[in-house]
């Protein structure tokens, strides 16, 4: 896995964009519309920022890949981990997949995507 074939799979989801607001290398992918937009994935050179249902489902990732996967600063505390390219591919597309959905549907019902499925 890397940063671009992350970056297009977040993309690739109904409402997804990207946007720069820290002025950061790469940027955050966002769900939603511009005023109410929500960040689902933090992309980096090495990994991404997801968010999990809680934090307790959050922590069997640091369980399952120590080393690989760590609790994001800041924000960690709301189940929020970087997960590294070092995890394999279809368990990190798993990751975004639940990000996203955790995210839209925290969403007002009038501001989710046109084409997403709960």
């Amino acid at each position: 896995m890397d940063v671009e074939r992350i970056q297009a799979h977040c993309l690739a989801k109904p409402g997804a964009w990207p946007d720069d607001p820290w002025g950061h290398e790469h940027p955050v992918i966002k769900v939603g519309s511009a005023d109410r937009a929500k960040i689902f994935a933090f992309l980096r050179e090495d990994g991404v920022g997801v968010k999990a249902g809680t934090r307790e489902v959050a922590d069997e990732w640091l369980d399952r890949h120590p080393g690989h996967a760590r609790v994001m600063a800041y924000i960690g505390r709301s189940g929020w981990n970087d997960l590294s390219f070092e995890i394999p591919d279809d368990e990190l597309l798993e990751a975004v997949d639940e990000s996203y959905r955790l995210v839209v549907e925290g969403l007002p019902r009038k501001h989710r995507p046109d084409g997403w499925d709960a």
